[in-house]
């Protein structure tokens, strides 16, 4: 009998070859690769990729599969099947019978190997196609193993609603895998294969129940399963509903299904946050309508392994008049002032502390640079900490000059900045106020370095070794110079003259926090994060449209601040660790030097090891007293009211030259309860008249809200 069935399948090799070329019957198929379903962290399916047949493949090992399956689709297709060598001849012989008697075709007789190999190679229905079908199922029960063929055919069959395949088919009809799947619920499938839209069981509910109760009967007559089982599975309700096919984080899984060759993508997005990601950022682009904001994105990294857990490339994926299909994350925009912690960064390598004094005045650079400050203001001699807490401008530049534009540019490309790809030359120092562009994603994982002490990771995608990453892990920045950065970024007293002490930057936890906006208005961006978790924002318009009356402050933070604050339930990051070569010393603000017994404005400040001042500051740099006088605001400042921000995020602080003394102060003649030489006043509407009195001096100022 073996010699007979090997003669048999060399002649049909030999016939077969005749006419294809061996390639054609037997190296290839048109079956393609499966669908790829990409799950978050936790098991949840995000999406799953349509095959090149355009139906929802995903395939599963035989013991994947409920028993029930494997003997219901034997019983219905192919009784013999265990018992033939890929054809059976019996019944061919009673299908041609039967076939006769009618006086039409009413019986096949292909096996389940012909079956497969019917999907496998597309073969035509003429005498030819049958004959070499036969061959090639010969061939195949040679060469495969039942279980392998079985295996191939339960994968393989069309069962409706774009499902190929009794895994796709289950998770579709009845929400459950194909092991899990019930008696009846496999006999409903069985039934669908030889007709599933006729027997569609969502349009043909009783055409289909009618269906499986005959597949249940063949179980019964070839001893499958018992009466009792027969008469159980019988009483079963149908039980479908219309599947749920997710299409979660569109962006995110766009990008891994670009590189994934098939089977399961396990990702690291986790769900929950994703969608709270996505509500936050819908719901307050809602807010900002009338601002000209279209779209924005949302990017969560995981510090400690560079894990991406929520990637929100848009507002909505599927609006096309805003563009929603484009990329957020991966787009090109300009950061603005998100760069500059990394220009202070590169400076500190060279000198600079956070206590050093930088010049913020209107200032000429090479080839007529002239940079102004958001508020139109300068500021004087600042602290590098004041400077960058506040984001003033014009101080970054003149720590970034006596490095180089190109030192500058170097250094940024360290940091994981790549889309920064001209030259220096083309970029110039504003560079240093973002004038390139970047991504939201490089932007992230940037700032997640300095979350790391300096050390750049990259950014991962998927969990399983389906999707080829990189790997390579490198210091930038000494943990020391990373940690005084952290602190400044985190010093909610320190930015409060720019920003007020109530801003969506101030957070109940550890955390640091920047914005940036680029030239025009055109884009808006706030990134935060603690020892554990990095988040990035963006809102604007894709079509590089400005915005109207947006700052960091009130379009992209109020976003970052939701965002960080659900993922710090989630992900608790504790405090920033600080390294033991970090060290404190009380400096005068007015000279940098260590303070002395007489200085007025003193300031703990943070130093690596080494670099502190090593002279006391003496009174005698003090400038002789000056006649009282207001410091902020000055006479005639205009501010504007933003009605989408909370009042108390809305606060300018008002101060005079006098640094002792006890004061009363007078708002359009109202007098206030506050004595010292600074009073938060929360803005409002209106023209204001402030009088000011301090040890019998007395000063005035004038300003406008709008």
């Amino acid at each position: 009998m073996k010699g007979r069935r090997f003669f048999l399948t060399v002649l049909g090799f030999l016939l077969i070859s005749s006419t294809v070329s061996l390639g054609q019957a037997f190296g290839s198929s048109s079956m393609g690769r499966p669908s790829v379903t990409v799950t978050d962290r936790y098991g949840t399916a995000l999406r799953s990729s349509l095959t090149p047949q355009q139906t929802y493949q995903q395939w599963v090992s035989l013991d994947r599969m409920s028993v029930w399956l494997l003997q219901a689709s034997v019983a219905v297709e192919d009784r013999r099947f265990y018992r033939h060598y890929g054809i059976d001849p019996k019944a061919i012989l009673r299908a041609l019978w039967q076939n006769i008697k009618a006086g039409r075709v009413i019986s096949g007789a292909s096996t389940i190997t012909q079956q497969v190999v019917r999907m496998q190679y597309s073969t035509k229905k003429n005498m030819g196609g049958k004959l070499k079908e036969a061959f090639l199922a010969l061939y195949w029960d040679y060469q495969h193993s039942k279980e392998e063929i079985l295996e191939q055919y339960l994968n393989s069959v069309s069962l409706g609603n774009l499902t190929q395949g009794v895994q796709a088919a289950s998770l579709y009809y009845f929400a459950v895998p194909a092991k899990e799947v019930s008696l009846a619920q496999a006999a409903l499938l069985v039934g669908l294969i030889q007709a599933p839209t006729r027997l569609n069981p969502l349009q043909n509910p009783q055409g289909a129940l009618e269906k499986r109760n005959k597949v249940l009967q063949a179980m019964k007559q070839v001893g499958a399963i018992s009466s009792s089982l027969y008469e159980m599975a019988l009483a079963e309700p149908l039980g479908v509903e219309r599947g749920d096919r997710p299409f979660q984080a569109p962006h995110f899984v766009r990008r891994l299904l670009k590189d994934a060759p098939s089977g399961t993508v396990e990702s690291t997005l986790d769900k929950d946050l994703q969608l709270y990601a996505e509500n936050s950022l819908r719901n307050h682009l809602t807010l900002l309508k009338d601002n000209h904001v279209t779209n924005g994105a949302v990017v969560v990294l995981d510090n400690t392994s560079g894990e991406v857990l929520a990637y929100v490339g848009s507002a909505d994926f599927f609006d096309t008049k805003n563009q929603g299909q484009v990329d957020g994350v991966s787009a090109m925009r300009q950061p603005g002032s998100a760069l500059k912690p990394f220009v202070y960064g590169l400076a500190m390598q060279h000198g600079l502390t956070a206590a050093s004094l930088l010049k913020d005045e209107d200032t000429f650079f090479d080839g007529g640079y002239r940079p102004r400050n958001y508020d139109e203001r300068f500021h004087g001699a600042v602290t590098v900490r004041k400077a960058l807490a506040n984001s003033y401008n014009v101080p970054v530049i003149k720590a970034a000059e006596p490095l180089g534009a190109g030192a500058v540019l170097e250094f940024l490309h360290e940091f994981g900045f790549h889309s920064l790809s001209k030259p220096a030359d083309f970029y110039g120092l504003g560079l240093a106020l973002g004038g390139g562009e970047v991504t939201l994603l490089e932007l992230a994982n940037a700032y997640a370095t300095l979350a790391r002490g300096g050390i750049l990771r990259p950014v991962v995608f998927a969990q399983n070794p389906l999707i080829s990453q990189p790997t390579t892990v490198k210091r930038v920045l000494p943990e020391t110079i990373s940690y005084i950065l952290t602190d400044i970024l985190a010093d909610n007293a320190a930015r409060a003259d720019a920003f007020g002490l109530n801003s969506p930057l101030n957070f109940p936890f550890a955390a640091a926090s920047k914005t940036g906006t680029s030239k025009d208005y055109k884009d808006n961006f706030a990134i935060g994060y603690t020892p554990r978790i990095t988040v990035a924002v963006w809102v604007g318009n894709f079509d590089a449209a400005s915005m109207q009356k947006v700052s960091g402050i009130s379009g992209a933070a109020p976003v970052l601040r939701d965002v960080l604050s659900y993922a710090q339930t989630k992900y608790p990051g504790g405090e920033f660790a600080r390294p033991y070569d970090v060290i404190s010393a009380l400096v005068c603000q007015e000279t940098a030097l260590l303070a002395g017994p007489e200085c007025r404005h003193v300031k703990e400040e943070l130093f690596v090891q080494g670099t502190q001042p090593k002279t006391y500051c003496r009174a005698e740099h003090e400038p002789a007293q000056t006649p009282l006088h207001f410091v902020f605001p000055a006479e005639n400042d205009i501010f504007n009211y933003d009605p989408s921000l909370p009042p108390q995020a809305q606060q300018i602080l008002l101060q005079v030259s006098k640094t002792a003394a006890s004061c009363e102060w007078k708002i359009n003649g109202q007098p206030l309860a506050e004595n010292g030489t600074e009073v938060w006043f929360a803005l409002k509407e209106g023209e204001f008249e402030v009088q000011v009195v301090c040890a019998e001096e007395i000063a005035h100022t004038h300003f406008k809200v709008l």
